[in-house]
């Protein structure tokens, strides 16, 4: 298939501050049937769900056993969470938004058109304790098959959306670079939101006097933010996929049609991220990291996903057909 033509502007990445060292950790692997788990969350019964490269969506015992396949959407499985009837909400691209009854296996679709246009790239899902869904559209221009397209270009495309009762979607946000991962504040007064081209971490507030306004929690990020989980102690957690690439920064200062050039490349000559294992738990009100860890696994990398269960961080990757997890002790600072 040939590639969707990409539009490049001049665009000067923000600067990277440095974060704390942090701890090496030993990774254990759990294999997932379909490879590349991008996203994994745990129900109420400590069960953990996953999305594979293949479309499966897949369940496992607590602990990382028994992988079973649920369902398959015929598309690429990303974000994920549990809505309050039990049912898994799954972003898809370029299906949509769905939800799954993990019951019987059956997609519903609950967004697949935003005014009109197909949603091409939807990459994170929450729901709020009133049944409101807000979801992230990394850019409007591209699938996920085709996502170093909207690197490349360099604009911001990226949306954040909500999902009311009645079915009505609203804009929320948009002009994001490459939005990403969502998750609410431990007290719900905010929805934590990442951009992983623009580096950053923002609050979209939900209540009091700045309701409907935006904050930065977390700017300048050292790597490129990927999706998010709220922990047990109201920390927010960030997988970072990749370590900020000061080439691939200076590319985006320059002439685009150098992009221009790189995107016509085959993709086995285009560059490629580096592969690391990293994710950092940041403080929801202040931004400093508070927990991490940064290493490197021979046969797992590329941190797209994180949630905490039974005193382990567990961890989903587009770099490997495995889960990880690690202690959460062995992730304090």
């Amino acid at each position: 298939m040939s590639k969707p033509r990409i539009d490049p502007v001049r665009w000067q990445a923000p600067p990277v501050d440095p974060l704390p060292e942090f701890p090496t950790a030993q990774i254990t692997l759990v294999s997932v049937p379909g490879g590349e788990p991008e996203d994994v969350v745990v129900d109420a019964d400590g069960h953990l769900w996953t999305g594979a490269i293949d479309g499966s969506i897949v369940a496992l015992e607590p602990g990382g056993g028994g992988p079973r396949t649920v369902g398959n959407t015929g598309g690429r499985p990303l974000g994920l969470a549990f809505a309050r009837d039990g049912r898994l909400l799954v972003c898809d691209s370029p299906r949509g938004l769905l939800a799954l009854d993990t019951h019987t296996g059956r997609f519903d679709t609950l967004v697949d058109t935003v005014n009109g246009r197909t949603l091409q790239f939807c990459s994170n899902v929450t729901e709020t304790a009133d049944g409101t869904v807000y979801f992230t559209e990394s850019t409007s221009a591209f699938t996920v098959a085709d996502y170093l397209g909207a690197i490349l270009e360099a604009r911001g495309r990226g949306n954040l959306y909500r999902l009311d009762t009645d079915g009505t979607v609203t804009t929320v946000l948009d002009g994001l670079y490459f939005a990403n991962g969502l998750t609410p504040t431990a007290d719900g007064s905010a929805l934590v939101f990442a951009e992983t081209q623009g580096r950053r971490l923002s609050k979209y507030w939900l209540t009091g006097r700045r309701a409907g306004t935006v904050t930065p929690l977390v700017v300048n990020l050292p790597a490129m933010p990927d999706n998010l989980s709220t922990g047990a102690d109201g920390r927010i957690w960030c997988a970072m996929v990749t370590p900020a690439n000061p080439i691939a920064d200076r590319l985006a200062a320059g002439p685009p049609l150098l992009r221009k050039m790189v995107w016509r490349l085959p993709k086995r000559l285009q560059p490629k991220p580096e592969a690391v294992v990293w994710a950092v738990a940041f403080d929801p009100d202040t931004g400093d990291a508070v927990a991490g860890l940064r290493t490197t696994h021979p046969a797992f990398s590329m941190v797209t996903g994180l949630t905490e269960s039974d005193g382990r961080l567990w961890m989903g990757s587009i770099g490997a057909p495995y889960l990880g997890c690690v202690d959460l002790e062995a992730t304090r600072l």
